[in-house]
């Protein structure tokens, strides 16, 4: 390994100290593991959504609330909005693919919680 790739490996870990408040990416990971980020990256995964497409496939979600984890995960290159000129005008949101290596985990964390979970007992 070259002095080089060390250091800049090194840079890289100082410059991202998610366990420090001034850390950018500390941002990012809030966003990513906030209630509604979890779900807006997973549902993302299969194809890209426009705005009601989410909302309705995600229960629970108040229009605000999407709105505004949608914003933070564009503002954090996770996700991307495409707006084509129609009237009105039709907002489509895919992942980038920042938001697809960061997604994909949290798919398979969400596959392998609903496949391990124990039936539940009925009452």
């Amino acid at each position: 390994m070259t002095e080089g790739a060390r250091l800049g490996r090194t840079e890289a870990t100082r410059r991202y100290d998610v366990f420090r408040i001034d850390c950018p990416a500390r941002d990012v990971v809030d966003h990513v593991t906030s209630k509604w980020g979890v779900w807006v990256l997973i549902a993302l995964q299969t194809d890209d959504l426009r705005f009601y497409e989410l909302r309705e496939s995600i229960q629970g979600i108040s229009e605000k609330m999407l709105a505004q984890t949608l914003r933070a995960l564009v503002q954090d290159g996770l996700v991307r909005r495409e707006v084509e000129p129609t009237t009105p005008p039709q907002v489509t949101y895919g992942l980038t693919e920042f938001g697809r290596g960061v997604g994909e985990p949290l798919r398979a964390l969400f596959d392998r919680i609903t496949q391990l979970m124990p039936p539940r007992e009925t009452e």
